[in-house]
């Protein structure tokens, strides 16, 4: 079991916690770690994310700007916010007007890009800075009509090769998670509106990772609902690829992608954000079957539901 949610997305509520929701990736960059330049066409990307609703996704979360290790971000981004807007404003807009009820988000971490990409009708803004990219994105957020999913990220990707581990990165994270729902409250982002991701891998270390996996459960104490995005992780790829060839790439890392978003979804994630839809659908429902008949009550749930 897990805490039941109705999370605010503008006009509408959707309930998070009776099952295990999907969020399905769609890339429109020509150089993401793990499908670079498959979708970078508008078409191409609308195809693809009209295929991943087809395979049982919940939402789409459309992004034009790859975060992998050493891009810069913040006032002198690789991407500037003209080529993401670019980038992803048509494909939202083509997704919409190809099914008008489907639900999107926007994987940005610019104002400008949020407000554009709510503008085209997404309904959340992913902003997998915290707000620590962008000084004026929690103010923005406050004026727009959307959920919002603020994500844990340790300093810069330009910078993550330098992070050392983080021996308490649990306590860390829930910090740092909290400085960032302090500040969304603060600019005017309701309470409802709000979802946390600790950010696997970002800023991350290899051997941080599996200790907040671990521990996962424990980021219920914060009153908030939980996405997690493991799927394709480099460190899920080299820790399934040391039997065989060494570290998988990532097209090859369904298995522990699915692997991880089981442990997650059981540990009482709300939403897990995957590239791989149909098998990770299918793997939240033989999970969500098992948490529905599972005698035993999670104390979260009973605290926050």
């Amino acid at each position: 079991m897990r805490p039941v949610f109705q999370w605010s997305l503008g006009s509408q509520r959707i309930e998070l916690g009776k099952r295990t929701l999907v969020m399905g990736v769609v890339n429109v960059t020509p150089d993401s770690f793990s499908d670079g330049g498959q979708f970078a066409s508008p078409e191409a990307a609308v195809e693809h994310g009209l295929r991943l609703i087809e395979e049982g996704a919940d939402f789409l979360d459309v992004g034009g700007e790859s975060t992998r290790p050493g891009v810069h971000v913040g006032s002198d981004p690789t991407v500037g916010a003209d080529e993401e807007l670019r980038r992803t404003v048509p494909v939202i807009e083509g997704l919409k007007q190809a099914k008008p009820d489907i639900l999107i988000s926007v994987d940005t971490y610019k104002a400008e890009v949020a407000r554009a990409g709510v503008a085209a009708g997404a309904v959340i803004v992913n902003d997998v800075s915290g707000l620590t990219w962008d000084p004026e994105m929690a103010k923005t957020l406050a004026t727009q009509p959307c959920g919002v999913v603020l994500m844990h990220t340790r300093g810069e990707p330009e910078d993550w090769k330098d992070l050392p581990p983080e021996p308490r990165i649990l306590q860390v994270v829930q910090q740092e998670l909290h400085v960032a729902v302090q500040h969304a409250i603060a600019a005017g982002v309701k309470h409802d509106r709000i979802v946390l991701d600790p950010g696997f891998g970002f800023g991350k270390r290899f051997e941080n990772n599996y200790p907040l996996l671990t521990k996962f459960e424990e980021l219920h104490s914060m009153g908030f609902p939980l996405m997690v995005g493991l799927s394709r992780k480099s460190f899920l790829g080299r820790t399934a690829g040391a039997r065989f060839k060494g570290d998988l790439a990532p097209l090859e890392r369904l298995h522990p992608s699915i692997a991880a978003a089981v442990i997650a979804a059981m540990k009482g994630a709300h939403i897990v954000r995957a590239h791989d839809v149909r098998a990770t659908v299918e793997a939240m429902a033989v999970v969500d079957a098992m948490m529905e008949n599972d005698s035993e009550r999670n104390p979260w749930f009973d605290a926050y539901s």
